[in-house]
């Protein structure tokens, strides 16, 4: 070990007042690392439990927990904008198109579950899965809300007329994924909506309230004017919020729509929800950078695809 590698460790572990010595001997018992430490490979290949013996139902195990890895990556990746000191169009622009990237992934696998389980068994499995839903994933719903304004995540119908500066317990009850499990005529919440809640409200809310100023668009808003007018970020930032709110989600819809749509009537999803209409990017407009787009744009949103 050379004489300048020696002292930057010494450096290193004076600055937190460790003995580099106790460091360097602990070294002496330690194991060499291997993948499959590294990797916790055998826990991963241990985390699939299916609830039935057919076996396509593990491919759609692991096909949900990779795509949960990938959610968390993504947050990961808008995390570091959201916390970074001096943000330029370039730094913006790469963490934008990572993200994009890791989207355009999960849009091309929903071919894997398309294509990559047999109907009839699907269908059978599927009943032991009752009640839970898709839209349970709290990774996605904090994507959602990392990446805009909360106002542009309320269901449709109330946009227009909620008081924006309510509560962040009011904005939870009226976000656009609450039609999935709540009755607003009644304000009855389905089983699967309730234990969402119980298991993720208080720790979701803690996560809106940092990222109401902290989101992308937020953040993306108050850049000086010469990064926002920056083509290379706006057209990543376009890219992302299109195959988000549009092309990941119709993947969804579409395969989800060969599963359920049996003899041209559309089975109910596992979690109760009206899942097309809440699914729809045409019904909801879930859009993350609205001043991004044109009116004409706005309009046709999900509608041309």
């Amino acid at each position: 070990m050379s004489k300048k590698v020696i002292n930057q460790l010494e450096e290193k572990y004076n600055s937190i007042g460790q003995d580099i010595d106790t460091h360097l001997e602990g070294l002496l018992h330690s194991k060499p690392i291997t993948y499959w430490d590294y990797i916790q490979t055998d826990v991963l290949l241990n985390l699939q439990v299916p609830r039935t013996s057919l076996p396509d139902e593990k491919v759609f195990i692991m096909y949900h927990q990779v795509t949960e890895l990938l959610f968390k990556m993504i947050l990961s990746e808008i995390e570091q904008v959201a916390k970074h000191p001096t943000l330029t169009a370039e730094i913006f622009t790469d963490k934008i198109m990572r993200v994009s990237r890791y989207f355009d992934v999960l849009t091309s696998s929903f071919s894997i579950m398309k294509d990559g389980m047999d109907v009839e068994q699907y269908n059978k499995f599927r009943t032991t899965l009752t009640p839970a839903s898709g839209f349970q994933s709290v990774q996605y719903r904090k994507i959602e809300v990392a990446s805009t304004e909360l106002i542009n995540l309320i269901d449709k119908r109330f946009r227009e007329t909620i008081d924006r500066n309510s509560s962040y317990e009011n904005a939870f009850e009226h976000l656009y994924w609450q039609a999935a499990g709540k009755d607003y005529k009644t304000g009855k919440k389905s089983y699967t909506l309730t234990i969402f809640e119980e298991r993720y409200k208080d720790e979701f809310i803690r996560f809106t309230q940092f990222y109401n100023k902290n989101n992308l668009w937020t953040k993306f808003k108050a850049l000086p004017p010469e990064v926002k007018d920056d083509q290379a970020l706006i057209k990543a930032m376009r890219h992302y919020d299109y195959t988000v709110n549009v092309k990941w989600v119709m993947a969804h819809y579409n395969t989800a729509n060969h599963y359920l749509n049996i003899g041209g009537e559309t089975a109910e999803a596992t979690g109760g929800s009206e899942w097309v209409k809440y699914m729809h990017p045409k019904y909801q407009k879930r859009i993350f950078f609205p001043d991004l787009w044109t009116k004409k744009e706005l309009e046709d949103w999900g509608t041309n695809i």
